[in-house]
């Protein structure tokens, strides 16, 4: 969703890139289906692992769960920033019905939109 985000915040602006650290063989479709609800397809990305990115050289990496921050691979070039959101899938529970779990991946997803809107400001405060 933040690579989605960051796509359609600042179109020509930012390079964004996602991958994870365990990614699925699909990007989730609640996740496709909530961005769409907003005008945001993402239905063309596709999972990737960090290691794919382990030679590139970026600007910034952003991790959004512990567990990549803990175990995301160095990279070569500019900071990194930690923000951690609930895994939407985990936190509507696996099995649970489309009723209940798209107001959780809803509501990540508005979270990421707010953290992705403020990384310019962000950057800017920190980098003097």
């Amino acid at each position: 969703m933040a690579e989605g985000w960051a796509r359609a915040l600042f179109p020509g602006k930012i390079e964004a890139y996602s991958a994870g650290t365990r990614p699925g063989s699909e990007v989730e479709p609640r996740a496709i289906k909530v961005m769409a609800e907003v005008g945001v397809d993402i239905s063309a990305q596709r999972p990737k692992h960090a290691d794919a990115f382990r030679d590139g050289v970026f600007d910034l990496v952003v991790t959004l769960c512990d567990h990549a921050n803990e175990n995301c691979p160095v990279y070569r070039g500019g900071r990194k920033i930690h923000r951690g959101f609930d895994d939407p899938a985990t936190a509507a529970g696996k099995d649970s019905s489309e009723e209940a779990a798209l107001p959780v991946y809803r509501r990540v997803r508005d979270e990421i939109k707010a953290f992705v809107a403020g990384l310019p400001e962000m950057l800017r405060e920190t980098a003097g």
